[in-house]
């Protein structure tokens, strides 16, 4: 939404991988990364589910302070820990991959 509306135009930014070229398309420079700051035009990108919820701890910690962050953290128990190793494009494994892959073209 950010980048239909113009609003990444030029500036690096993160999505779920399935979205990483029409971001580039939009004007965006899509770049692997959980979580992208640039704070003084006041936007945060995320890339997926578990990013986005680091997304708005920090926003939490912007907003408020590290404290209230930190609480919030503890209020929803968030502390990841991944059964495995495949959570991202970098760590997952080919076959992973293109399972992955398949599933979403399925769903088309």
């Amino acid at each position: 939404m950010l980048a239909a509306a113009g609003l990444l135009d030029g500036l690096t930014a993160t999505t779920h991988w399935r979205a990483a070229e029409l971001l580039n398309e939009l004007g965006a420079r899509y770049v692997p990364d959980r979580v992208v700051e640039h704070l003084p035009q006041r936007i945060i990108t995320a890339a997926g589910v578990s990013s986005g919820i680091d997304m708005a701890l920090r926003l939490v910690e912007l907003l408020v302070d590290r404290e209230a962050a930190q609480a919030a953290q503890l209020l929803i128990e968030y502390d990841p820990r991944p059964p495995f190793a495949s959570g991202s494009l970098a760590n997952a494994d080919e076959a992973t991959r293109i399972r992955a892959a398949e599933f979403l073209r399925s769903r088309k």
